[in-house]
């Protein structure tokens, strides 16, 4: 597997990582604990050293879920998790509100218990709150760097301007967003700021939640009471017979080079910058292998350049997220 740097942090990680979120449910259910672990074993054996989990996801769950994964293999991974909404550390609900930033030691000392590490190598702030000043944040977690909980601090789905805010107080290793073919806001200004500030970009849903693995069709349904993608404009039947024009020439491609759709979406991802590094999350462990093969195909500079234009020209039909889900995001 081939390796990254996160900009100019000095944290280097795998070319593809993991994202763990859908393995402690999400879209579809939750899938069997024990199978999981092994898929996060078989992909740290594939070469993969960058697991990306947060509270939230379960909420809890999904960190203990990576935690029990990696004991024993700590010292060859580098865990990534994030902090934003108050759980209750009994009932493991979430309260309805964001953390204040005295409340973060807080919930660092459960993630580090879940994850049964003393460290975190990559903290993120995984929602930005407009009530309370990102200063106030980044300070927080510039104490836990200091007091040697958090190695590394980052923001998830930040504007360009709140990005330059946070790393005046505490320097940001990465940044983790949205990005693929079929959702490319933070090409309005946020891969700027990273690149101007030495920062990593950690795009996740980098396959456009399965749809640009092609294996979701306009007749594709998704159960209401456990997957996501249910509640998403962009996945309406009506939405998918509109948006599967972004696949026929993405299949060309990957048919030319004798690979798969997953291939190519990544391997454009990667082609991108040198300090991107996509977080595709899977459940079975012949995706995590189909994912890591595409940092071994190398786009020409045509090829990149007729699918960003590809992607320009396609209008993606429906939001990528419910209204309320949207509000909370690039702020």
């Amino acid at each position: 597997m081939r390796t990254r740097e996160l900009g100019t942090s000095g944290l280097r990680v795998s070319a593809v990582g993991l994202g763990c979120m859908t393995m402690s449910g999400g879209y579809g259910g939750a899938p069997d604990r024990d199978e999981m672990i092994s898929v996060i074993r078989g992909a740290v054996d594939r070469g993969v050293t960058l697991f990306d989990t947060a509270e939230i996801y379960g909420p809890h769950a999904n960190e203990d879920l990576v935690g029990e994964a990696l004991a024993g293999l700590r010292d060859g991974v580098v865990i990534a998790t994030k902090f934003a909404q108050s759980i209750d550390p009994v009932t493991h609900q979430a309260q309805g509100r964001m953390l204040l930033p005295e409340e973060i030691g807080r919930a660092v000392e459960g993630s580090l218990t879940r994850l049964r590490t003393d460290v975190i190598d990559l903290y993120y702030q995984h929602r930005v709150n407009p009530d309370v000043p990102i200063e106030e944040y980044a300070g927080a977690v510039r104490a836990l760097i200091d007091a040697g909980k958090v190695k590394h601090f980052g923001l998830s789905e930040a504007s360009a301007a709140t990005i330059r805010r946070a790393h005046a107080v505490q320097p940001l290793t990465a940044i983790q967003s949205e990005y693929s073919l079929w959702w490319r806001r933070p090409d309005d200004g946020v891969l700027a700021a990273c690149e101007e500030l030495g920062i990593g970009f950690v795009p996740f849903s980098p396959l456009g939640k399965g749809f640009l693995t092609g294996t979701i069709d306009p007749t594709a349904t998704f159960q209401k009471d456990n997957d996501l993608r249910a509640q998403i404009p962009r996945f309406t039947p009506e939405a998918l017979a509109h948006n599967v024009t972004l696949l026929e020439d993405i299949r060309t491609l990957a048919a030319a080079k004798n690979a798969t759709p997953a291939h190519i979406a990544l391997a454009w991802l990667l082609a991108r910058k040198p300090w991107i590094v996509p977080i595709p999350g899977t459940t079975k462990l012949h995706r995590v292998e189909e994912n890591i093969a595409a940092a071994d195909i190398d786009l020409t500079t045509a090829e990149v350049d007729a699918l960003t234009a590809l992607s320009s020209k396609v209008e993606i039909e429906g939001g990528r997220y419910p209204g309320f889900l949207e509000a909370q995001t690039g702020l």
